[in-house]
């Protein structure tokens, strides 16, 4: 009896710490530069949740337990902290992203760890997704897309773009924020949705999410197939271009920040103290999410999870 209890509790648990993943999941969405896939697998999550996308239809039941959480968390963390996180990146850009960017380094180990006896040739491996991840940020950025004025053809670009934006949270490392501010859909999307949540536009924004939505989940599927493929016939090599990837977009999200803030040059010589600020928020993130890699640790040591639980 108190070993079923134990097992319900350890289900709870698992579920709310599901939904605090998916949060943080969400947030990366959001940053432009920054990839849900690079949080997932800094969380130590990503195996499982490519896993569980790739198997929907062959084990539905358990994909989907595991998956809804996550989902319910991206949700919750994208309304809940689009407002602040857009205010914090008009007002104190730097050392928002300081702060994400800590984050970032800190989780590393949490890919790195799992880089077994690398070869010469893995090199590669870090080296060219890093360069791509890098050169997101020097692509021209197209005109905004005017959302409530499209052709039909422009319905049938909204799923490509989802295609497009899944790459965000499955592909660590590449930021579907940021391939959507280069191609124009970006600003306009985040202010569809701010739009609709104050109860604007209702029926052309359904509209249009619904089709970046389907884009979306039918990206989700495909390339989380290819990934899991990846993992299990390439483990090595694929965890070294997730840290290529991971390590790239930390440029790309400074760089890409900077631009859309709209600073110059000019505009660098904050005072000392904004400084200071950005470099304590970078040490505050790596200290938070590597404590976090330490906690997870020790609670799969004393806890260790049951292969057959895995997906």
């Amino acid at each position: 009896m108190e070993e079923r209890q134990n097992k319900k509790g350890a289900k709870v648990a698992e579920f709310l710490l599901n939904i605090l993943r998916g949060v943080c999941i969400g947030v990366a969405f959001i940053i432009p530069g920054f990839s849900g896939g690079s949080i997932a697998a800094i969380l130590g999550i990503y195996e499982r949740l490519v896993g569980a996308i790739a198997d929907i239809f062959k084990q539905f039941k358990k994909s989907i337990l595991f998956l809804l959480p996550i989902g319910l968390g991206m949700v919750l963390g994208i309304m809940a902290l689009m407002f602040p996180l857009q205010w914090a990146l008009a007002n104190y850009p730097i050392p928002t992203v300081c702060l994400f960017v800590g984050l970032a380094l800190g989780g590393m180990p949490s890919v790195t760890e799992k880089i077994k006896k690398p070869r010469f040739l893995n090199v590669f491996s870090v080296l060219i997704p890093l360069a791509l991840a890098a050169a997101l940020s020097f692509l021209p950025l197209a005109g905004e897309v005017d959302l409530f004025a499209l052709q039909p053809f422009g319905y049938v670009m909204l799923f490509v773009i989802g295609v497009v934006g899944s790459c965000a949270l499955v592909i660590p490392g590449i930021s579907g924020s940021m391939l959507l501010l280069i191609f124009g859909y970006y600003n306009p999307i985040v202010r569809m949705i701010t739009g609709l949540i104050k109860g604007q536009h209702i029926g052309t924004s359904l509209l249009v999410l619904g089709l970046v939505g389907a884009g979306i989940i039918v990206g989700f599927f495909l390339i989380s197939v290819i990934m899991k493929w990846l993992l299990k016939t390439h483990p090595r090599g694929t965890y070294c271009a997730i840290a290529g990837f991971i390590l790239g977009s930390i440029p790309t999200v400074f760089i890409s920040t900077v631009k859309d803030a709209g600073l110059t040059v000019t505009q660098y010589t904050f005072p000392l103290w904004y400084w200071l600020v950005c470099a304590i928020l970078l040490f505050v993130g790596v200290i938070i999410a590597y404590g976090t890699i330490l906690i997870a640790r020790k609670a799969s040591e004393k806890h260790p999870r049951n292969k057959s639980e895995k997906i």
